[in-house]
């Protein structure tokens, strides 16, 4: 089972994980990450903008991509899109697996993904002035472990 949505609003994991967990009987672990919006620094804002027709179909592809790589059950891939504040989720990603290394990796190399090869445009306000961010060079460096 592969549920993979872009959200326009707040939401809370927890809503989520819990039916994609209840969905895979017989899996021996389930890892999750969730990304929030940092308030550090004086941010005030994040905005992800993105392109529809390819944001959608590409985080399915990246999904299929870990469920065969990592041999999982399931995945679960949600991310928002829009003006966001601190604290609020931007993203979840859970793996479902019949074994922790496979749900922990794959959660990982989904993450990687998203973070520097993804089809969103970011953006944070500090002191009511919109700066665009880029993928940082840590970003990158994590994406190559997986080549």
């Amino acid at each position: 089972m592969i549920d993979v949505r872009l959200l326009t609003g707040p939401f809370i994991p927890g809503q989520f994980i819990g039916p994609f967990t209840n969905a895979h009987p017989g899996l021996g672990g389930v890892c999750t990450f969730v990304g929030e919006v940092r308030g550090e620094d004086g941010v005030e804002a994040l905005e992800l903008s993105h392109y529809e027709p390819l944001t959608l179909p590409g985080m399915q592809a990246l999904a299929q991509q870990a469920v065969t790589r990592f041999g999982l059950m399931g995945m679960l891939m949600l991310h928002r899109v829009g003006v966001m504040r601190p604290g609020e989720p931007i993203v979840c990603v859970s793996a479902a697996a019949s074994h922790r290394r496979a749900a922990f990796d794959a959660v990982d190399f989904a993450m990687d993904h998203l973070k520097s090869q993804s089809w969103f445009w970011k953006r944070e306000q500090r002191g009511g002035e919109w700066t665009w961010i880029e993928p940082r060079g840590q970003d990158y460096a994590d994406l190559a472990r997986w080549d």
